[in-house]
């Protein structure tokens, strides 16, 4: 039997008690929330809006809430998570050091990717912290990176997701993936960003790993890609070596 901490954070307990009826019951509206925690509506809407920010829910078209993509369980080893991120992050470090731009490493969830650490560059203009946050895969670079490893069985999973179109478009753009060995994700998640991911090779039992680089657009250029290819597909390596030793 588990005790309260002497120092209960009120805030911080109700977060992670809506986030747990979020994943494991139906969705519900505001006032719902507002019932099963004892709150008022606007301390549950204030809830519900962090929940969102950090991916633990998502609003539904219909206005109730449901759980979000973190809380949605998908094909990632996730007590491999924390192994990951630690035997990335000097890997990102150097990324950064010898390029000069913010370096991620994500994994695959089903049909996205999630950011499982970030290191930042030191230029005033870059892309921030993406640590905990969610994007489709089809259109992130890491995650095109991934999907283009996929079996034919897996990815068809993911391409029914998406409309007709934008399912050939992706397959199309998977057949350039393998050959060069990266994905590219020139705004297609945010204005003014583009970012080059490579997948990292299954080791250590953890498939579904990507790094990536990420600036603003106005700083990138396509003569940068042979270079930055190069370091991450180097730094990828260098990881699954780790990864099979831990």
């Amino acid at each position: 039997m588990k005790n309260k901490p002497a120092y209960a954070i009120a805030s911080v307990d109700a977060a992670l008690l809506l986030a747990t009826l979020l994943q494991q019951e139906q969705p519900m509206r505001v006032t719902d929330a507002a019932g099963r925690l004892g709150v008022s509506v606007s301390t549950a809407h204030r809830l519900l809006g962090m929940l969102v920010y950090r991916d633990f829910a998502e609003q539904l078209a219909d206005r109730r809430y449901g759980a979000g993509p973190v809380l949605r369980r998908g094909p990632v080893q996730q007590a491999s998570v924390a192994t990951l991120r630690e035997a990335a992050l000097p890997h990102l470090r150097r990324l950064v050091d010898a390029l000069g731009e913010t370096a991620n490493v994500m994994v695959l969830t089903g049909s996205e990717v999630r950011f499982v650490a970030t290191v930042e560059c030191d230029h005033v203009l870059r892309v921030g912290d993406r640590t905990g946050r969610t994007l489709p895969a089809h259109l992130s670079s890491g995650g095109k990176a991934v999907l283009a490893t996929l079996d034919g069985e897996q990815l068809a999973a993911v391409l029914t997701s998406l409309e007709d179109d934008a399912a050939v478009r992706l397959d199309r753009e998977l057949r350039t993936v393998r050959r060069r060995g990266f994905a590219v994700n020139d705004q297609q998640t945010e204005a003014g960003l583009t970012a080059v991911g490579v997948a990292v090779p299954v080791s250590g039992g953890f498939a579904g790993a990507a790094l990536s680089l990420a600036a603003p657009t106005a700083r990138y250029s396509r003569e940068r890609l042979p270079v930055w290819r190069a370091a991450l597909a180097e730094a990828a390596g260098a990881l699954a070596r780790d990864l099979a030793t831990t």
